[in-house]
């Protein structure tokens, strides 16, 4: 899943090569050592911001993009799709199947991972500087930028997320007075998994007006029982478009108000990208969810 995109871009001027912007940047970076701290409480150190990232999480991925070093990523997982310029970068595979071998090919200075990743332990045993981080909720998120923007050196860090705040808001004001409280269920997976409100999707949501029927108490992405959802009755119901059509096959769900009146949000693959990554995108997320949580209470 990815796009060409020119990272350097070099002019020739005689028997003189000049730099590109791009590169004069690079060599303006502070070379004073930084050291950052990551989600974990490991602090890893630097000589200078890294210049060769291998990123294995997607979030994480749209997180340095976000901060202006895009060009700095030599290497991400098979789901980092986006900005499309991530898309021509070798791929090192994902998930429980990361290709250690190929990281170690690409010299990372860092390689960024997910906290419940399991090759963490085994690239730092070959010598290699890993951060980890797992976002799940709004402060999370802005943490882990700081983070990032630490590392990079790039002080980009509070205009992205004063930007992430400022599209919440504008979101919010998508949902009519009418439609609120309403209450939702958010599906992650079909298990099924839920968003929680302490999750950054149910603070999200909070933050639109509506209420999520899976409580606090019940944590961040809880598996649920399905009797749970019918005796809930959500008024809306969001969840990806692959698994919509079986809903009212589950037992009992055909009684739910939100499938007798067709009240769901079914998420393109494009758009569940974008809603379940805890990163820079969360504003855009935000929107999604606001015009279909309208779209469906305006039946």
């Amino acid at each position: 899943m990815m796009h060409k995109y020119l990272v350097w871009l070099c002019c020739s001027l005689g028997l003189m090569t000049g730099l590109s912007h791009a590169q004069t940047a690079a060599q303006a970076l502070p070379v004073a050592p930084v050291q950052v701290k990551d989600q974990r409480g490991v602090t890893v150190s630097f000589a200078q911001p890294p210049q060769r990232i291998v990123s294995v999480l997607p979030s994480l991925t749209e997180s340095v993009c976000a901060l202006g070093a895009c060009q700095r990523l030599v290497g991400v997982d098979r789901y980092s799709n986006w900005p499309a310029q991530v898309q021509q970068l070798p791929q090192v595979g994902g998930g429980l199947d990361l290709n250690i071998e190929a990281i170690v090919a690409l010299k990372p200075d860092v390689v960024l991972a997910a906290m419940s990743s399991r090759a963490g332990e085994r690239l730092q045993a070959l010598g290699l500087k890993v951060l980890m981080f797992e976002p799940q909720s709004h402060a999370d998120v802005q943490r882990t930028l700081q983070s990032l923007d630490q590392m990079l050196g790039t002080r980009s860090a509070d205009k992205v997320w004063s930007q992430i705040e400022a599209g919440i808001q504008a979101a919010a004001q998508l949902v009519p007075v009418r439609a609120k409280p309403t209450t939702v269920y958010f599906e992650v997976d079909r298990t099924p998994y839920a968003a929680g409100e302490t999750s950054f999707i149910g603070e999200t949501l909070k933050r639109l007006g509506v209420v999520n029927i899976v409580p606090a108490t019940l944590g961040a992405f809880p598996k649920l029982n399905p009797e749970f959802v019918v005796r809930a009755q959500p008024d809306v119901i969001l969840l990806s478009e692959r698994h919509a059509k079986e809903l009212a096959q589950r037992p009992g769900w055909a009684s739910l108000q939100a499938i007798r009146k067709q009240r769901i949000c079914e998420l393109t693959a494009a758009q569940g990208d974008i809603v379940v990554r805890s990163g820079p995108r969360m504003a855009e997320a935000a929107r999604i969810l606001a015009q279909c949580i309208a779209r469906e209470m305006a039946k």
